[in-house]
């Protein structure tokens, strides 16, 4: 005969936390704030693959790097945006991170050159067993922990996207990948071409428009290219008018509306939308410029992410004609620069490829639950941030059509809050169940942007209803993250007993 024993609590292991966040960039330094303001009480530690914190301010260190939302959105709440500059430089936005990071006690948290290579769920347990790689050693350690946070974006460190274009080793010159800049490249008095026709190539060519001798951004088709103004006169004003905080909340709201209602206009009337974009650009270059070929996409705007150039730069450049733009595809590469498909080519001394990234769901860790392989692709995402029959998990990832961090802290607000709550309730296990009356889904991600389409089979899925669908708006999705804590989608139970026969 078999007596059950009084209930017992877990021993704790040592390197055993309480939350593992994976990652130490913008929504890993955000998490740990909101842990360390939320829920004290619950012990965290934050592993960061590389030596540094800073994530993608850090790594990415190619010329005119920069923000591409406002500042008042992409910044924390709990830490107001005090500079002039509405889009700010990769360097401001770092010493923003890292002293907000020093503020909130983050950095003794932290543990570089650990990259999470396995994440192992024990139901027995009710815990992660984490096999990290020391990446300085490639020595394997475990740590355990009863929430895995996961924090490191959605797209890879270690390498961007470059086409295999025929003819590469025959290039004499330089070719490099905005990813990895090197520090010492010049490009005084060098004929630059620019392969790519996104955000990265709308920020380095006014940057280097007037160092190089000659600037040729080479696109395969055309993206919608939007000014913004770098100053805000009713942020300064309000800034006079009222006390910091207020000024702050007061300007990150009217900024978060206006792009919610520019995105939303795009979608409702893409016609004219797109007039008016291409008459904005029309206005900013030279008379007669021919933006039917270089400046209207085969798309709708907002079916991919648009580039915002503060004060116009971009245009700029190539009004002063620094820089120029040719919409054609390439054929090859030769010893001097591009052949392209129309026969004409491109001489070059440098070859910019910002052609792009890889993205890496869920930072390409290796789950399992109860020793089953969790295949990413086969789950719905909750409220876009947990995945259906998945225990103790969450993962950062921010919109595609505002500010990142709108929706990272929204996230990280609602994971202290369902960490509290599991707290105050005894409970070690939350885990978001699918309606019992099925539903249908659609990709997590319903952009067209070319690393988006390149990586859709590995990403999870989103559903047809809330709380299986977000719907990329601010102000729509902050009610649903920020109402009671979900006790109909999520299951919650305590600890399994253990049992003496």
């Amino acid at each position: 005969m078999s007596t059950a024993a009084a209930p017992t609590e877990p021993e704790t292991p040592a390197g055993h936390t309480d939350v593992l966040i994976v990652g130490a960039g913008l929504s890993g330094i955000g998490a740990a704030c909101h842990l360390t303001m939320q829920t004290p009480e619950v012990s965290y530690a934050i592993l960061e693959a590389r030596d540094t914190t800073g994530g993608t301010w850090d790594l990415f260190r190619f010329p005119g790097v920069r923000s591409d939302s406002d500042m008042f959105t992409l910044c924390f709440p709990f830490r107001p945006w005090t500079q002039a500059k509405t889009i700010a430089d990769g360097g401001a936005i770092l010493s923003y991170l890292r002293e907000t990071a020093a503020e909130y006690g983050v950095e003794a948290k932290i543990s570089y050159h650990s990259r999470v290579v396995r994440a192992d769920w024990s139901s027995d347990d009710a815990r992660w067993t984490v096999t990290v790689e020391q990446v300085d050693t490639g020595e394997l350690t475990t740590r355990t922990c009863g929430f895995l946070y996961l924090c490191s974006g959605y797209y890879r460190y270690d390498e961007g996207y470059t086409p295999d274009w025929p003819g590469q080793e025959r290039f004499g010159g330089t070719i490099v990948h905005p990813q990895f800049w090197p520090a010492d490249l010049d490009l005084s008095g060098k004929r630059v071409v620019l392969i790519g026709s996104g955000a990265t190539a709308a920020t380095i060519l006014p940057a280097i428009a007037g160092t190089a001798a000659r600037v040729t951004m080479l696109q395969r088709s055309p993206s919608y290219v939007m000014a913004m103004p770098n100053a805000d006169p009713i942020a300064d004003l309000l800034r006079k008018l009222l006390p910091q905080r207020q000024a702050f909340t007061a300007v990150r709201w009217k900024n978060a509306r206006m792009a919610a209602f520019i995105y939303n206009f795009c979608r409702k009337h893409p016609a004219r939308a797109r007039r008016m974009l291409q008459s904005g650009a029309a206005k900013q270059l030279p008379d007669g410029y021919d933006i039917a070929t270089h400046f209207t996409p085969a798309y709708e705007p907002w079916d991919q992410r648009m580039c915002l150039v503060p004060d116009g730069d971009f245009f700029a450049a190539i009004k002063s004609g620094q820089a120029e733009v040719v919409t054609d595809h390439i054929e090859e590469f030769t010893a001097a620069g591009i052949r392209l498909a129309s026969g004409a080519e491109l001489e070059a001394d440098v070859i910019i490829t910002a052609t792009g990234l890889n993205l890496l769901p869920l930072g390409g860790i290796e789950l399992t639950i109860d020793g089953e392989t969790v295949r990413i692709p086969e789950h719905v995402a909750y409220k876009g941030m947990m995945l259906d029959r998945v225990p103790n998990l969450a993962f950062a990832l921010g919109y595609t059509n505002n500010s990142w961090t709108l929706k990272i802290d929204l996230v990280c607000s609602y994971v202290t809050r369902v960490l509290a709550f599991m707290r105050a309730g005894g409970y070690a296990v939350v885990t978001p169940k699918l309606p019992a009356d099925g539903m249908s889904t659609v990709p997590f991600i319903e952009m067209t942007s070319g690393y988006f389409e390149r990586s859709r089979a590995s990403l999870p899925l989103q559903g047809d209803r809330e709380p299986w669908r977000l719907r990329q708006h601010y102000f729509k999705d902050a009610a649903m993250y920020r109402g009671p804590v979900d006790t109909k989608n999520l299951e919650f139970r305590p600890a399994r007993v253990l049992q003496r026969t």
